[in-house]
């Protein structure tokens, strides 16, 4: 990844700012751009066709600007949206908000973990 350009991330609003926070944290020497679309929020209450179409916007501008990796820091986008962006786009890095779902998911199909899965969740 080219170490001068900036990571792009967008949500339906701010919440996103708490990714931002974190990713901050865990890569101190990235700079980051962050788009969080205020005027459509929320994305829950819309088609998964209006979502796609918000989300490409929301893509398109962070392109615009040259980042090199996208993460889509809302939940809503990542399910409507996140397989369709990286169908049309498939060299780009689209980063969804599905990794945090994987080890959870996981955790509860292993059979051998599932007394620790009750008390954690």
């Amino acid at each position: 990844m080219d170490k001068d350009k900036a990571i792009g991330i967008f949500d339906s609003g701010l919440g996103g700012l708490s990714v931002l926070r974190k990713l901050k944290q865990e890569l101190p020497g990235e700079d980051f751009i962050f788009y969080g679309d205020q005027k459509h929020a929320p994305y829950g209450e819309k088609s998964e066709e209006e979502v796609r179409s918000l989300s490409l916007s929301a893509y398109r501008f962070l392109q615009e600007k040259g980042v090199k990796a996208t993460v889509i820091a809302c939940n809503t986008a990542t399910s409507a949206a996140a397989p369709y962006l990286r169908e049309l786009f498939p060299e780009d890095i689209i980063i969804g908000m599905e990794p945090a779902v994987k080890p959870a998911v996981e955790a509860l199909q292993d059979e051998s973990k599932s007394d620790k899965t009750k008390k954690r969740f």
